[in-house]
């Protein structure tokens, strides 16, 4: 009877010390789900933007975007909304393919139009201009996509300045702007070797005026010298001869170009220091080795040769439709500069021999240099333009030759001040056909065949 107690003692100490190691296995289970708790309670907007990331990484682009965009429609309030759009662009950029860079270019433009001042607004544009980079084709095929990214850079260039992305964008634009001018390179010295001087001048001289970083601009500019020479325009063909010499000094040309000038009686400028220490850096700048079988192989590829492209100097930011302005070699931009390559104050009209220049035109060296005491150092000319020509442009105040004034009768009549307001209006007509006849001369103007 004794053992009783002691029986019912054992056994209920071996209830509550099992009952202790079943707490002791609830919580160390318990510790285990509140992890799991805690993923569950997350914000939905990060575990879908979290999801679609993970796809994306792993090749699973459409699922990735298809995440995101539900993101993007469920939550519009998200602080994800912003990293959400950047991912999808990002995703068919990765992705390439034609569409999909397509797709790539509308995405990062319309993250620009969204959230133009985040850090990453940058990105974007940089993206967009990269997409165009990628797609180049050779300097001798279509320049749709080069047109395309010099744009694109030069859009960067002007709104993110001093962004650590500048200076690339800066190579890039030079190289967009070595394949650009590659091109009509190219078709200039078809013209040039075919004996077709206007066709070959026509070329030759914007490439000088908008890409002065071209590997072989001083090239292009003894053959527009040598197509003016045998023109029998010597003062024209020592404009470009003094242009190599000042702003190309360590050019094979240049020593040539000095006899040129010796010959024809002309100055020859001092090299320009800035000009000299940038050639000096090109030439010093580390180039990929071009062997024999360089070119032979690279037929077989799809992309542009841009190793001779220039490392230094501030590439053209203007616009080629609004680049009709001489460039500065040493500073880019179009914008010319007293003692720079570009030489020239402005471009508005240019006559042939023979022609008086429009009223309110700037002439420059190699526009109009007959006769002229012009500088090529600025591009200034006090040229007296010979005058006389039935084909000079209308004058300042607006009347064509040959018309009356629209105020030359001032009778009272009601019928009189009738035929007056023609007169003026015909006159105008004809100063506008006249106007817009000489915008569509074109190379008529430039060169003097």
């Amino acid at each position: 009877m004794r053992r009783i107690p002691l029986l019912l003692v054992c056994a209920l100490m071996l209830v509550v010390s099992s009952q202790c190691s079943a707490q002791i296995i609830f919580h160390k289970k318990k510790k285990v789900d509140k992890s799991t708790e805690a993923a569950n309670t997350a914000e939905p907007d990060k575990l879908l933007y979290d999801k679609a990331m993970e796809d994306i990484k792993h090749g699973k682009h459409e699922i990735g975007r298809l995440g995101l965009q539900t993101l993007i429609n469920t939550y519009p309030d998200s602080e994800y909304l912003a990293k959400a759009k950047l991912a999808i662009a990002d995703s068919y950029f990765k992705e390439g393919g034609t569409a999909n860079i397509t797709q790539a270019i509308a995405a990062y433009k319309d993250f620009d139009v969204f959230f133009p001042f985040l850090p990453e607004a940058a990105y974007a544009q940089m993206q967009v201009a990269m997409a165009y980079y990628n797609e180049m084709a050779k300097a001798d095929r279509d320049s749709t996509h080069a047109h395309d990214a010099e744009e694109e850079f030069q859009t960067f260039l002007k709104k993110y300045p001093k962004d650590p992305l500048a200076p690339k964008a800066e190579q890039y634009l030079r190289e967009v702007q070595e394949v650009l001018a590659e091109g009509q390179y190219r078709i200039a010295y078809y013209y040039y070797l075919k004996g077709d001087k206007r066709a070959a001048a026509g070329r030759l001289i914007p490439l000088v005026r908008r890409y002065p970083l071209y590997s072989k601009t001083d090239t292009s500019l003894w053959m527009l010298g040598d197509i003016f020479e045998k023109s029998e325009r010597k003062d024209v063909a020592g404009y470009y001869y003094a242009q190599i010499v000042r702003n190309y000094p360590l050019s094979t040309r240049a020593p040539a170009a000095k006899d040129k000038l010796k010959a024809f009686n002309m100055p020859i400028p001092q090299p320009d220091p800035k000009a000299v220490e940038w050639m000096t850096a090109e030439q010093n700048a580390p180039r990929p080795h071009e062997s024999v079988a360089h070119k032979p192989l690279g037929m077989l590829h799809a992309g542009p040769d841009v190793h001779m492209a220039a490392a230094h100097g501030a590439p053209n930011l203007e616009p080629e439709s609004e680049s009709t302005e001489g460039i500065d070699i040493l500073k880019g931009g179009g914008k010319p500069a007293t003692g720079s390559g570009g030489g020239v104050t402005g471009i508005v009209a240019t006559v042939k021999p023979g022609e008086t220049p429009p009223a309110g035109s700037t002439g420059t060296a190699e526009d109009a240099p007959s006769s002229s005491s012009s500088d090529p150092a600025t591009g200034t000319s006090t040229s007296d333009a010979p005058s006389g020509s039935t084909d000079a442009a209308t004058p300042a105040d607006g009347t064509a030759s040959g018309t009356a004034p629209a105020d030359s009768s001032n009778s009272s009549s009601t019928d009189n001040s009738k035929t007056d307001s023609t007169q003026a209006t015909t006159q105008n007509s004809s100063t506008n056909q006249k106007e817009s006849s000489s915008k569509k001369k074109g190379l008529k103007k430039i060169i003097p065949w």
